[in-house]
């Protein structure tokens, strides 16, 4: 019964999948909100580099990624990624 009390929390997270992986390697980084999988060694930096950054925007906005809508968390991308 108390499993049916609690309130539900919602959660979200970010998952990046690179494709581009031609030298063998298994790159995989997860975080608090994101996983990160595969990947050259370029195209795995340029995701961490792109959730790190989405990371801080939502930091300063004192929200986190379940606060967000799917417009608000397109607008952070498109600036992490600009």
């Amino acid at each position: 019964m108390k499993a049916e009390t609690r309130s539900r929390q919602r959660r979200a997270a970010l998952l990046g999948l690179g494709l581009d992986n031609q030298d063998g390697h298994t790159r995989l980084t997860r975080g608090d909100n994101f996983v990160l999988y595969g990947g050259s060694q370029e195209t795995h930096s340029a995701m961490q580099e792109t959730v790190i950054k989405v990371n801080e925007r939502l930091a300063k906005r004192g929200k986190r990624l379940e606060d967000v809508s799917p417009r608000e968390l397109g607008d952070l991308l498109g600036e992490a990624t600009s």
